[in-house]
């Protein structure tokens, strides 16, 4: 897969999880096994630039005596992950079209 493809869906995997509750590190990584392997040192620099592109904010929250960092969507987060799912129906029909007219089929 195309690695800039990939670093934006990534991305949009990310903000769904965080999506629904908000989430740390760990976590996120463990939700991502359904779909594919991703380290800690991947993704960290991921929540970076979210944070910074202000799509998710952080907030720490006392566990087992440690501080853990969460991390929460925004607005802004969930406009793209809302612009996303529209392009990717776009994307969808695009797929289907070259799908179904072509030769290789999988």
């Amino acid at each position: 897969m195309n690695i800039q493809l990939k670093k934006g869906l990534v991305e949009m995997c990310v903000l769904a999880i965080i999506s629904k509750e908000p989430s740390y590190g760990y976590k996120i990584v463990s939700d991502m096994k359904e779909i594919m392997i991703l380290s800690e040192s991947t993704l960290y620099p991921i929540l970076r630039r979210l944070e910074s592109a202000k799509q998710l904010t952080t907030f720490t929250r006392d566990y087992n005596g440690r501080l853990r960092k969460y991390y929460q969507i925004t607005s802004e987060g969930l406009r793209r992950l809302s612009a996303f799912k529209d392009e990717w129906e776009e994307m969808k029909s695009v797929y289907d079209f070259i799908n179904e007219r072509s030769v290789i089929r999988k």
